[in-house]
């Protein structure tokens, strides 16, 4: 089943401001919530849904990820596996809105226990779409790419504090990035407001990236496809999406492949198809023609006396490389047979001459005369 607009499942236009977006994902928390519909399947699917769908818009760059890529730029994040990261119920969403109003109960908290907030966020995964010729897909590439992104501030080495100086622990959560209040028979936990959570204050800030421990730079990385890529195939680079957030471990690139349409081959898997025209008389007689290999060669295919418009034949071993084998598929020929236009008087008479032979009857042009006795049968028919 298609995964909802996530726009859709907040009822919000895509042009909402993040404040309208927040308002639209606590109105529907708070009705979906699991503890408001107990036992209620589909009121914890939606608000899984909702969750999901709040933690990428309420974020700029997932939010622009989305408006470009759709749900793709998100494809295998949950596992790991690629795309931009998102949280799910214990990464944002819901434990946000619910930390500014009155925290979380103990012993439901989300996100980690103690020294959880000591660190920074981990960086963003990144996105990068590379397009390929088929024949690069055929034989692989190593390429060079230019990615903008943001990288550890070396006058810092990450730490976000003026050269020279630490990072102090937070006297108010004790490093915990989270502090506890009483109220009655409950206690509640929710982020420490003097270091939002990080667990430690910088008290003289890097003036280079002014307390954030990262500054954009563009990267310069080299990249090798390996042979037998096919259209979308993903290739992470550990490490090389955005930096962590004071010294936080750097999020990973993710390269997506685009192959060039041909002007030759159509690609089937391993196999390649591609058509042929051939003259009339070749098809009659037989022959042999060249065709380009997608190696850089050239492939040599036997057309056989008689051939007929939309035959197939089979070069073996002549089609794409196969992703990390040494095996190769098959190149499939169509032949579209011509039939010659602007004949002179001499070729008109020669093809009368042929058709006087018998050129025409059963024994030559089965096909053509098995049709005609179809037609006859069918006007017998219609008379009776």
């Amino acid at each position: 089943m298609a995964k909802q607009d996530y726009y859709e499942t907040l009822g919000v236009a895509r042009d909402t401001q993040t404040d309208a977006i927040k308002k639209a994902y606590r109105k529907l928390a708070m009705q979906f919530h699991p503890d408001r519909n107990p036992g209620d399947a589909k009121a914890e699917q939606k608000f899984k849904e909702i969750n999901e769908a709040y933690d990428v818009l309420k974020d700029e760059q997932k939010r622009a990820a989305y408006d470009r890529f759709g749900h793709a730029a998100f494809d295998g994040a949950a596992a790991g596996a690629g795309g931009f990261r998102q949280g799910g119920f214990g990464a944002g969403g819901f434990a946000d809105i619910f930390d500014e109003m009155f925290g979380d109960f103990v012993g439901q908290r989300r996100g980690g226990g103690a020294g959880a907030g000591q660190g920074g966020q981990r960086g963003a995964d990144l996105r990068f779409n590379m397009r390929i010729t088929l024949e690069e897909a055929f034989t692989g590439r190593a390429a060079t790419i230019r990615v903008p992104s943001s990288a550890i501030c070396e006058d810092c080495s990450g730490s976000g504090a003026e050269k020279g100086t630490d990072p102090v622990t937070c006297t108010l959560c004790q490093g915990r990035g989270r502090v506890r209040q009483s109220q009655g028979l409950f206690t509640f936990e929710r982020t420490c407001p003097q270091c939002n959570g990080g667990g430690r204050i910088i008290e003289k800030p890097c003036k280079t990236c002014s307390g954030a421990g990262r500054v954009r730079r563009e990267k310069t990385l080299n990249v090798n496809v390996p042979p037998g890529v096919e259209e979308g195939t993903r290739i992470r680079l550990a490490g090389e999406g955005e930096a962590g957030m004071r010294g936080a471990p750097p999020g990973d690139l993710y390269i997506f492949l685009d192959v060039a349409p041909h002007a030759l081959f159509e690609r089937d898997g391993a196999d390649l198809h591609c058509q042929a025209v051939i003259p009339m008389m070749q098809a009659a007689l037989g022959d042999s023609i060249e065709l380009p290999s997608i190696d850089g060669g050239k492939a040599r295919i036997s057309i056989p006396a008689g051939a007929q418009s939309g035959q197939r034949l089979r070069l073996k071993g002549k089609g794409m490389s196969v992703l990390r084998s040494t095996a190769r598929g098959d190149l499939y020929v169509e032949l579209l047979v011509e039939t010659p236009v602007n004949l002179t008087k001499k070729q008109q008479e020669i093809m009368q001459s042929f058709k006087e032979a018998g050129g025409a009857d059963k024994k030559h042009s089965p096909k053509a005369q098995s049709f005609r006795e179809r037609l006859k049968s069918i006007r017998t028919e219609a008379k009776e």
